[in-house]
């Protein structure tokens, strides 16, 4: 929301950048965002926001800025001191180093843009109250001259503020210069987007062989990326969507990207969106395949809200807004991108908005299902029962030589938190991405399992199964739960 320029090939092309990725000025929201050009008017907002028990976590881009590569205009930084503002090629400095794919990459590792830098994020925590912030392409932050580095200046300052290392602190683990893949690499005291758990659960989801072991990891917090530094499962920032990709409900309509609005034929947004059809591309009158649609979807948010980390529900995906398949839409400022209210209110985006809604209730009472600790079946909540417990379709602990099979698209989960009550909470998770139903044996001990969750439709929870064993039909998730004593 900093104050940003309008590309110029944009506004040729009657389009505008949306998204706002194109920072002018670290000190001050951009125009459009007021109505009336007053500050007091976003102090205002964001108190409405509290009062209402809303944080609010800005959005902010200090990896580059407006200016462009050396062909780009001249607004703010570039003439003020080119050499200290900008990351330059070491043997052409006439060009720029563009470890952000914008052109330019702003320098954090010198002592005036730190500070800069520190000045704006304080400016926006003293004076607005906002609750943290998101660094766009947080890798670039932490470059310094042999690359990424974890103790750099800029990351060093931040996490010893008084202000500011107390507040939320999320990072884009990625940039496109050298080694530019950094998740789970930041310091602590910071979470950060999980690319990997986007990928993998659609992968899973979609159908793809040998997926058993990564649905483990995601769903246990991606303890091989973050359990080290006393770190914590809320660094993980689990996603399915977000603002840049495929919407939930573009994920299973188009096998391809259709950013043909955009006027780039095509060439922008990424190729590698790991989606699926299920059938037809686009919109379709198919009961049989609306019907998929919607059950993967289900799938798709209740699996990462029963994950232990950070969720994040891109907005529209509750009811079902699409972008008619554009992975891009920065440019759209139109009803490509605009959220239609009114879906949530149609009898598709009804049913997913309840759905939605009995997840994050789901979670947010049971303590099974928000874990505080990595756990790696080292604690003993009651005799015979670890935290956590892996099986398949037996009830029997998986092999170790069964996680990699490629055919293998179920699993089971149990995992079991104490109570403060003395005694503990179990919670059973089974997946089946199969396209046939699966009879889920549940492990011993057995305890009084209740059905919280099944992605199928809430017409199943009619479904009774003899004891002991849960079938689970193609395509679908179920949560149980049940309390026993230590």
């Amino acid at each position: 929301m900093h104050a940003f320029a309008r590309d110029r090939n944009l506004v040729e092309h009657n389009r505008t950048n949306f998204w706002g990725y194109n920072t002018l000025a670290y000190f001050a929201p951009d125009g459009a965002y007021l109505s009336d050009g007053s500050l007091g008017e976003f102090k205002w907002a964001i108190r409405q926001l509290h009062a209402a028990g809303i944080e609010v976590i800005l959005d902010v881009v200090y990896n580059h800025t407006c200016e462009g590569n050396e062909l780009g205009p001249t607004l703010s930084f570039r003439g003020l001191d080119n050499t200290a503002y900008y990351r330059l090629l070491p043997d052409s400095p006439r060009h720029y180093i563009n470890d952000t794919g914008c052109g330019n990459t702003v320098n954090l590792s010198h002592p005036r843009v730190i500070q800069l830098v520190m000045d704006s994020l304080r400016y926006w925590a003293t004076e607005f109250h906002v609750d943290g912030f998101r660094f766009d392409l947080g890798v670039t932050l932490g470059r310094e001259a042999t690359g990424f580095d974890p103790g750099s200046g800029f990351f060093d300052a931040l996490l010893q503020d008084p202000v500011l290392s107390g507040l939320k602190l999320i990072s884009e683990p990625w940039d496109v210069g050298p080694g530019g893949f950094q998740l789970g690499q930041h310091p602590p005291g910071f979470a950060e987007w999980n690319g990997r758990f986007r990928d993998d659960i659609r992968r899973y989801w979609k159908g793809d062989s040998g997926m058993r072991g990564a649905l483990a990891g995601r769903l246990q917090g991606s303890a091989e990326l973050f359990d080290h530094r006393r770190r914590r499962p809320w660094a993980s920032v689990n996603f399915i969507t977000a603002h840049d990709g495929f919407t939930l409900e573009d994920l299973v309509s188009y096998n391809d990207k259709h950013n043909e609005a955009n006027g780039e034929d095509n060439r922008d947004g990424t190729n590698e969106n790991h989606s699926y059809n299920w059938g037809a591309e686009g919109t379709s009158s198919d009961p049989a395949i609306l019907g998929q649609r919607e059950r993967i979807k289900r799938a798709l948010l209740g699996t990462m809200m029963v994950s232990l980390g950070t969720p994040m529900l891109l907005a529209g995906d509750e009811f079902g807004h699409t972008q008619e398949g554009n992975n891009n839409a920065y440019c759209q400022d139109n009803e490509i991108s605009w959220l239609d209210w009114t879906m949530k209110s149609s009898p598709r985006g009804a049913s997913l908005y309840r759905f939605v809604a009995e997840l994050i209730a789901l979670r947010k009472e049971h303590r099974a299902l928000q874990a505080h600790y990595f756990q790696h079946a080292r604690i003993e909540v009651a005799p015979g029962i670890k935290d956590v417990f892996w099986f398949d379709e037996r009830g029997i602990e998986l092999p170790s030589e069964d996680w990699d099979k490629g055919f293998a698209r179920v699993l089971g989960l149990r995992r079991a938190m104490p109570l403060d009550t003395g005694g503990f909470e179990a919670a059973i998770l089974l997946f089946n991405a199969d396209s046939e139903a699966h009879d889920f044996r549940l492990p011993e001990p057995q305890l009084r399992y209740r059905l919280a969750i099944h992605s199928d439709g809430v017409q199943m929870r009619e479904r009774t199964i003899a004891e002991g064993v849960w079938s689970i039909p193609a395509f679908t998730m179920v949560v149980l739960l049940a309390e026993g004593r230590a």
